[in-house]
Formats: C-alpha cells, structure tokens, sequence
C-alpha cells in the first residue's frame, strides 16, 4: 500500500483526496512540514520567554474574555480548560467516513507551520486517522464562524485522553484506546488548544464529501437522463453541437458532448420520431445537467483552496516576528459554496423525477406505470410518489443557511456563516439525489424492454446489463423498496461512462 506525506508545498487536490480516502493509503507528515511546525513551535515560545504582551488566547482569555490576561502557570491549563468547555456538541453523531477526513484535514491545515503546536500533537491526529480511532462527533453545535468549535472539540479532546472514540467497531473511551498503543495522553501547550478547536475542518470535510459524491452524481444523472431519453423515444437534435456553441456555457457544452457520445450508435435514435418535440425534462438536459456542473466547479475550486489553507487563529509568521490576530476561521466561503451545490444537486433530482413521471404516463407507446396489467398490477406508480416526496424534502433543504446569523460571545462573534448547518443539510440533499436518480434508471431499464428488440448505444446496453445483475425486471407486483435501495447504491458506486 502506497503511503502518502503531507507537505505544505504541495497542492492536495480533490482527486488526491479521493485517491487517499478510497486506497486507505497511510498519511505521513513530509520532511519540510514536520520542520516549519517545529520552528513555529521554537518561535511562539521563545516570544512567549521575552515578552509578556497580550497574544490572543495564548495569554489571554477568548471570545468576550480575550481581555482578560492569564497567567504564564495557567497557559496549559487554559488550554485544556477550552477544550473541555467547548465540548458542547449534540444531535446524531457524525458518520464515521467523516470523523475520519476531519482528522486528516485539520492535520493538513496544522502542517503549514502558522499555528505554534507541537509536531507531537500534529503526528497524534495522523495516529488517530491511520489507525482508524475515530473520535464520536456530534453534528450540531458549531455556528461556523469561529471555525467548528464544538465538532473540532469532540475530534481533538480524545487526543489528551478525554471523551470516546470508535474503534474495530466498538464506542470506547479513549484511555484504554490509548492503553493497546501505550500512547501517553498529550500534554497541550501554549496556544494548541486554540488551534485545535479554530478552523473550518467539520464544515468543510462535508463540503469535500459531498463534492466527491457530486461530481460522481453529474455524470450519473447525464447517463440515467439518456436511458430516460431513449426509453421515452426522444428526440436527438436538442443535443446538437451547433445548437450549444452558439450559448457556450462550459458546463451546458461538457453536458450535451457527453450525451452525444452516451448516444452514439443508438438504433433508437435513428428511428423516425412521432414528437415534433420533447418535454423539457429531456430536451433540456444539456442546460440544466450543465448549470449543475458548473456549479459544482466553482464548489469544488472553493473546497480545495480550503484544503490548502491555514484556518485557527491567531495565526504565527516566525519570518516577520509577526503573530496576527485575524478571522481565517470564519465559515463564509464555505457556506456559501455548500448552500449552492446543495442547490444544483437538488436541481439534478428535480429534473430526474420529471423523467420518472413521464415514463410512467402512459406516453409513446409505453404501459402506464410500466408493467403488463395495469390495473391488476400498480407498478412503478408508487416510485414515482417517492421520488417526488424525496425532491420536495430537498427542495426545502435547499433553503440557505449562509443567509442566517446569530449573535454569540457577548456580541463579539456578531456575525457567524452557518456553514455547519449548510454542511448537514449539503449531505442529506446528495443522498436524497442518489435515491432519485436511483428511481428514475430503475423506470428507464424497465421501460426500455418495452422497446425491444431495438437496442441503444452500446455504452448504454453495458449501463443496463450491470444494473439488470442488481435489479430484476418488474414483470409482475413485487416489494419494490429493496430494489430501489440497491438502485441507489448503484447510483452512488458504479462507474459512470
């Protein structure tokens, strides 16, 4: 197994992500990240020796309390009494998966050498992350402003033996995890605390995530719409290179190539269509697949630049003898991206249930809801009712959270993102997708046999004969919600042409 080091002058893509999630490569910290949080280390406490001048929650208090000064006997007990404190998480508890990549990003943000931790305390969270001791995390509590305090919280009090911890299967409390490893807890110094508990890692390993997840349903949801479109005998002039150039959306053109190529060589569409023209569910899956695309390039340069950033604070440059104060932790770019790809997802399920409802109407020679019978047998009437009930509920999702702020801290933290929340929401709306698009390629199979013996492209015929080894053909009522279970996971694990 490949091992992957971290370095600060690498730029981590989220393909270099993905890669490293789905081999389960072990994270290493590189020879130059391991030195520039050692000598930001060396600074921050040869400064802390020669001066006794208020750093922001090194030697003073936070939030509303940052005026208050602490004393150099106090420094490590502040720190431990700020992570305990700010441990005030609740709600569900944060998948696994995700524990997981936020481990792995606040390593990544701590490595840049701006936040004055130990490299031991550095090294603990890629321990944590290779050996798979995952910190229970819950998902509500964090405003995303002053980075995801309660989340950052749960992740890193384990590290000082506080708190539980998922291990092999089991909740644990962290000191007999520790206990197999012989690890001692860590002891925090000046300032880690704060840089534990400063940044947007919770935020944004749902923001890196849900990208992955919807990048992969962009290019589902132009195959599924392509299936729909040649089950539903549609037309293939709406797809026509001409016709997009002259609006050259680089998502709309990226769009409508890969429909034209998902179509090439479809005895389908060389047939003589009846329609003059198609619903625009189908005749306008280039801009609308294209407009989500789109989106979703802007969402995915946001989340990478994240994950190439420094987000605690203060932040320390040993360079210019410089600790700054500042609001890198602030949640904003993130909430917003988050809001709009929750967006442009919930447009592709939108879009998606519109395909079911005409495959299921009784058009172009199809049987109403898809089965022999209709009448005796109800089909694929009931499918169609969940997807709708689905898009509604994303629909609602999709009210933003980026627009919503409460004032904490005694009004020092007067302005906050919501990103956690955007976050959450982000997440539910990606798996709602999935299950549409699940829905509609189970009514797009079903509905091209009606069309036999005429075939489609041969790309296509290769996307219906693996998901036939999934789903079964509805010759007859059966128990339909294990097949639509499996239709989403099919969604969400094969690989799309």
């Amino acid at each position: 197994m490949s091992t992957h080091s971290i370095s600060p002058t690498q730029f981590l893509t989220l393909a270099d992500l993905g890669r490293i999630l789905t081999e389960k490569s072990p994270v290493t910290l590189s020879a130059d990240a391991q030195e520039r949080i050692q000598a930001c280390h060396r600074y921050l406490h040869d400064r802390l020796e020669q001066s006794d001048a208020p750093v922001y929650g090194i030697n003073t208090g936070f939030g509303a309390l940052c005026n208050t000064s602490i004393a150099p006997a106090e420094r490590e007990q502040l720190q431990v009494n700020l992570m305990m404190s700010h441990a005030c998480g609740t709600g569900e508890t944060v998948p696994l998966e995700l524990v997981k990549l936020m481990l792995l990003l606040k390593a990544r943000s701590l490595s840049y050498g701006h936040s004055g931790v130990q490299l031991s305390t550095v090294q603990r969270l890629l321990d944590f992350y290779n050996r798979d001791i995952l910190p229970v995390v819950y998902q509500q509590g964090s405003l995303g402003a002053s980075g995801d305090l309660a989340p950052l919280a749960h992740l890193c009090l384990p590290l000082l033996g506080l708190g539980q911890v998922q291990y092999q299967g089991y909740n644990l409390a962290v000191t007999d995890v520790l206990h197999l490893f012989s690890w001692q807890p860590l002891r925090l110094e000046a300032k880690e605390g704060l840089a534990l508990l400063n940044g947007t890692q919770f935020m944004l390993a749902y923001g890196v995530h849900c990208t992955l997840r919807a990048q992969r349903l962009s290019r589902a949801a132009d195959v599924i719409g392509a299936l729909s479109l040649e089950a539903f005998d549609g037309r293939p002039e709406p797809f026509d290179e001409r016709l997009h150039q002259i609006r050259p959306h680089a998502g709309q053109l990226a769009a409508a190539a890969h429909l034209r190529e998902l179509l090439a060589g479809s005895d389908l569409q060389n047939q003589p269509k009846t329609a003059v023209q198609d619903p625009y569910s189908f005749r306008c899956l280039p801009q609308v697949h294209g407009a989500s695309r789109d989106a979703l390039t802007y969402v995915a340069q946001v989340m990478e630049t994240e994950v190439n950033a420094v987000t605690d604070n203060p932040n320390i440059f040993p360079e210019d003898d410089a600790i700054l104060s500042g609001g890198n932790f602030h949640g904003q770019p993130l909430a917003l991206a988050l809001d709009f790809m929750a967006i442009a997802v919930a447009e592709l399920g939108s879009i998606s249930e519109r395909r079911t409802y005409q495959l299921v109407s009784g058009q172009r020679g199809l049987p109403p809801f898809l089965v022999a019978e209709p009448g005796l047998n109800s089909g694929f009437m009931i499918p169609q009712y969940t997807a709708a009930g689905i898009v509604s509920q994303s629909k609602q999702l999709c009210t933003p959270a980026s627009v919503d702020s409460i004032v904490s801290s005694n009004g020092q933290e007067d302005h906050v993102s919501m990103g956690a929340n955007a976050a959450t929401k982000a997440l539910r709306v990606v798996q709602n997708t999935e299950q549409v698009l699940g829905i509609e390629l189970m009514n797009a199979v079903q509905a091209l046999e009606f069309r036999r013996p005429a075939r489609t492209s041969p790309q296509l015929e290769q996307v219906v004969a693996d998901f036939r080894q999934r789903v079964s053909f509805v010759s007859q009522d059966r128990i339909l919600y294990p097949d639509m279970h499996a239709a989403a996971a099919f969604v969400r694990t094969y690989e799309w042409p």
